[in-house]
Protein backbone atom coordinates (compact mmCIF):
# COMPACT_ATOMS: atom_id res chain seq x y z
CA UNK A 1 0.00 0.00 0.00
CA UNK A 2 2.80 2.53 0.46
CA UNK A 3 4.37 2.56 -2.60
CA UNK A 4 0.61 3.34 -4.15
CA UNK A 5 0.46 5.95 -1.86
CA UNK A 6 4.20 7.16 -2.37
CA UNK A 7 2.82 6.73 -6.36
CA UNK A 8 -0.29 8.81 -6.00
CA UNK A 9 2.02 11.62 -3.98
CA UNK A 10 4.31 12.02 -6.93
CA UNK A 11 1.80 12.00 -9.64
CA UNK A 12 -0.40 14.46 -7.71
CA UNK A 13 2.76 16.98 -7.63
CA UNK A 14 4.18 15.34 -11.43
CA UNK A 15 3.12 19.42 -12.70
CA UNK A 16 4.64 21.09 -9.44
CA UNK A 17 8.60 22.37 -9.79
CA UNK A 18 10.71 20.90 -8.42
CA UNK A 19 8.28 18.41 -6.66
CA UNK A 20 6.61 20.75 -4.31
CA UNK A 21 8.14 21.67 -1.27
CA UNK A 22 7.98 19.72 2.23
CA UNK A 23 4.89 20.93 4.30
CA UNK A 24 2.94 20.82 0.54
CA UNK A 25 3.60 16.90 0.36
CA UNK A 26 3.31 16.18 4.31
CA UNK A 27 -0.37 17.80 3.81
CA UNK A 28 -1.50 15.68 0.72
CA UNK A 29 0.01 12.92 2.13
CA UNK A 30 -1.99 12.80 5.19
CA UNK A 31 -4.55 13.63 2.69
CA UNK A 32 -4.24 10.49 0.89
CA UNK A 33 -3.62 8.34 4.55
CA UNK A 34 -7.37 9.47 5.11
CA UNK A 35 -8.94 8.22 1.90
CA UNK A 36 -7.01 5.18 2.26
CA UNK A 37 -8.02 4.38 5.58
CA UNK A 38 -11.71 5.05 4.26
CA UNK A 39 -11.50 2.24 1.67
CA UNK A 40 -9.92 4.32 -1.53
CA UNK A 41 -7.07 2.22 -2.62
CA UNK A 42 -6.75 2.37 -6.46
CA UNK A 43 -3.88 4.43 -7.75
CA UNK A 44 -6.25 6.44 -10.05
CA UNK A 45 -8.75 7.39 -7.39
CA UNK A 46 -5.66 8.15 -4.86
CA UNK A 47 -4.10 10.39 -7.32
CA UNK A 48 -7.44 11.98 -8.12
CA UNK A 49 -7.48 12.88 -4.54
CA UNK A 50 -4.37 14.22 -4.42
CA UNK A 51 -4.65 16.55 -6.84
CA UNK A 52 -7.72 17.42 -5.45
CA UNK A 53 -6.22 18.59 -1.80
CA UNK A 54 -3.20 20.23 -3.71
CA UNK A 55 -5.79 22.40 -5.99
CA UNK A 56 -7.45 23.39 -2.34
CA UNK A 57 -4.02 23.95 -0.68
CA UNK A 58 -2.92 26.33 -3.72
CA UNK A 59 -7.37 27.84 -3.32
CA UNK A 60 -6.24 28.30 0.86
CA UNK A 61 -3.25 29.91 0.40
CA UNK A 62 -4.36 32.59 -1.53
CA UNK A 63 -7.07 34.19 0.15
Amino acid sequence: MQTILDAALDAAFSHVRHGGDHESRKLIAARLMEAARSGITALDELTSVGRRALTDLGAGSSG
